[in-house]
């Protein structure tokens, strides 16, 4: 950054710029005044009597550039600098001029500017040899340097202000930014739990309403149980989805997660609805919270997608690993003969499976068998 530098050739000034350059305009002619007081009001034969009108005219025309000095403070200062040879009523707008180079300019052109005027106070000694020019020219020095001090530190204190304005807007922006991202992730999220709870729950549905279509000769306790069963999943499933919707008003780490120790419950549930599957391993292994709810879902999605695309096959779930091994779950599903009907099916629920397992650690690996079954097979990361 080089701090704020109006454009050459255009400013618009506010009440408050108004206000300055209106009061640097009234300083520097009080200056004129001055200085034409205490110079020329005191006879002298060292200073030519000539240059009695070129000193006032160069005051008052620099009182007037004043007005020009934001539009081009270079300019006006190099002018008044030129001036101040020879004129001692100039110095109150040169330096008004030259502490608005400092202020509004790099740090090259204030330099530039500032050694212009230090060989022009210098020229104007031996132009001007008054007595006391001395200690004038001393004098002139140390007011250069102080105005020109004065406009770097107010320059580099609103370089430090605009820089730290932009830095609290860029850090709203990414603030902002990280809680939509946040809540994209949010809505991720409720979007894969309703998919692995609904679509287990719904997929039970279908079993026992198929059932009821093509078995026009059940008795009449086998419909009642059929129906039974389809109203206590469709009560579940509406408890699952009202927790799965419960992410919206509560923290995840609230609600209720499913376990690996739970994976004996759900094969129980797919056997009531007419499956048959094989449980190997043991379910009930001492993993961690994460990795036992990430395996469930795996069990979950296998068998999901094995009572829509394989109804009737049998199910294998084998569950096995330890500590500083890793947890590996593996789901397939045996051959039908003939072909089958796949069903309705997007795939999503295995690309949000794959993500799911990768943001574990872990793999997830699926298709089809040499016996023309389906296998899904995961390994997570299982830390001691």
């Amino acid at each position: 950054m080089t701090g704020p530098e109006p454009p050459e050739g255009s400013h618009h000034r506010s009440r408050r710029d108004w206000f300055v350059d209106s009061l640097m305009f009234l300083l520097s002619l009080l200056a004129v005044v001055y200085l034409s007081e205490t110079t020329w009001g005191i006879s002298t034969d060292h200073v030519p009597q000539w240059l009695f009108v070129p000193d006032h005219v160069a005051g008052v025309l620099g009182c007037l550039a004043l007005w020009l000095r934001r539009r081009h403070p270079v300019a006006v200062a190099v002018t008044l600098a030129v001036f101040s040879t020879f004129s001692v009523t100039v110095a109150g707008a040169l330096l008004a001029a030259l502490f608005t180079v400092a202020l509004h300019r790099p740090f090259r052109s204030t330099l530039l500017v500032g050694v212009l005027c230090l060989l022009t106070a210098i020229g104007y000694a031996f132009l001007r040899p008054e007595p006391g020019i001395v200690p004038a020219t001393v004098l002139g020095f140390i007011l250069y340097l102080g105005v020109t001090g004065w406009g770097l530190y107010l320059r580099s204190r609103r370089q430090l202000l605009e820089s730290l304005r932009e830095r609290a807007v860029r850090a709203a922006a990414e603030a902002h930014l990280r809680a939509e991202q946040a809540q994209l992730r949010a809505r991720e999220q409720i979007a894969r739990e309703m998919h692995d709870v609904l679509g287990h729950r719904l997929s039970l549905l279908s079993v026992y309403a198929g059932a009821l279509e093509y078995r026009s000769d059940a008795s009449p306790a086998e419909i009642a149980q059929a129906a039974r069963v389809i109203r206590e999943s469709a009560h579940q499933a509406l408890q699952d989805l009202r927790e799965v919707i419960g992410v919206l008003r509560a923290p995840t780490g609230e609600l209720p997660q499913p376990t690996l120790a739970d994976v004996r419950e759900l094969i129980a549930e797919s056997e009531r609805a007419g499956m048959r599957v094989t449980l190997s391993g043991d379910p009930a292994l001492e993993v961690p919270h994460s990795v036992g709810r990430t395996a469930y879902r795996i069990v979950q999605e296998g068998l999901t997608n094995a009572r829509k695309h394989a109804p009737g096959a049998e199910v294998r779930v084998v569950i096995t690993g330890a500590a500083g091994e890793g947890l590996t779950v593996e789901v397939d599903n045996t051959a039908l003969p003939g072909p089958v009907d796949p069903g309705p099916g997007s795939g999503q629920g295995l690309i949000g499976l794959t993500e799911r397992v990768s943001l574990a650690g872990g793999r997830l690996q699926y298709g089809p068998t040499p016996e023309g079954g389906f296998r899904l097979t995961a390994w997570l990361p299982w830390r001691p």
